[in-house]
């Protein structure tokens, strides 16, 4: 196990939205941050305005070989990861153009087309996995190594359970259920590395206005950010953590399974 002189992380869907804001925070505390992104030109562009150390890596975590390879890259030129930001997500895989009432009414249930579903969870749940697995080994020669992963509250089964809950209709068999699976796979995650130098945290940015929800949140990136940024930049949370803004998840910003 390697004592790294210097913290190390990987942002992936980190050329926009709220992936750009956590790489953002983490090279302003002297992180060289790799910013991944499924297109090299945008990530090239995102890396040159962070600056400060800030790299460029083609990820598509749908991808096997674009995930060896982004692998490589950070083994040949750090040598070690110490934080992983899962980020990347998508929150359909329909026409383009819907306001985000037409992907929800597509998506219930009773009439979301299989290969639809089929599409945002081989990014939103295998290809984040898949990419997790790949940079274990990296994970494992840091002294202190961390996984942050961008879930949702909205795929919370207690809050979804409780017919009070206003976003609860939102709660679709396409993003919102591919966020609970996600959630139980990385809960999963955190048992199994329980005994080892890996913290693995869960995190929702909240009602957030990016792409996948066509602008339509109720808070800006900048707001969203604020608790994946507060949970990337801690090194002292329990690992198995599920946290959300205060104004939704209250003061200890623990949003429950």
């Amino acid at each position: 196990m390697q004592t790294e002189i210097k913290k190390v992380a990987l942002v992936t869907g980190a050329n926009t939205g709220v992936g750009y804001q956590i790489a953002k925070s983490l090279a302003e505390e002297g992180y060289t941050v790799y910013v991944g992104a499924r297109n090299q030109e945008k990530g090239n562009i995102a890396a040159t305005e962070l600056g400060k150390q800030s790299k460029a890596v083609q990820l598509d975590i749908t991808d096997s070989q674009s995930i060896d390879a982004a692998v490589r890259q950070i083994q040949s030129e750090a040598g070690y990861l110490t934080l992983l930001v899962n980020n990347a997500a998508i929150s359909n895989a329909g026409t383009l153009g819907r306001t985000m009432e037409e992907v929800l009414g597509a998506q219930r249930p009773s009439v979301a087309p299989m290969d639809e579903m089929k599409t945002v969870w081989e990014t939103n749940v295998f290809g984040t996995l898949a990419v997790t697995q790949a940079f274990l080994p990296l994970l494992r020669k840091a002294e202190k190594a961390r996984i942050v992963t961008v879930s949702s509250a909205l795929g919370s089964l207690t809050l979804n359970a409780n017919p009070a809950n206003p976003y609860r209709s939102a709660f679709d068999a396409v993003y919102g259920a591919s966020k609970t699976a996600l959630n139980g796979v990385f809960l999963s995650l955190a048992i199994d590395l329980a005994n080892t130098n890996i913290k693995v945290h869960l995190v929702s940015p909240g009602f957030t206005a990016t792409a996948l929800n066509n602008f339509q949140g109720t808070d800006s990136v900048e707001e969203g950010s604020m608790e994946p940024i507060r949970v990337a930049l801690s090194e002292d949370l329990p690992t198995g953590s599920f946290t959300g803004p205060a104004h939704y998840a209250g003061a200890d910003n623990i949003v429950p399974w």
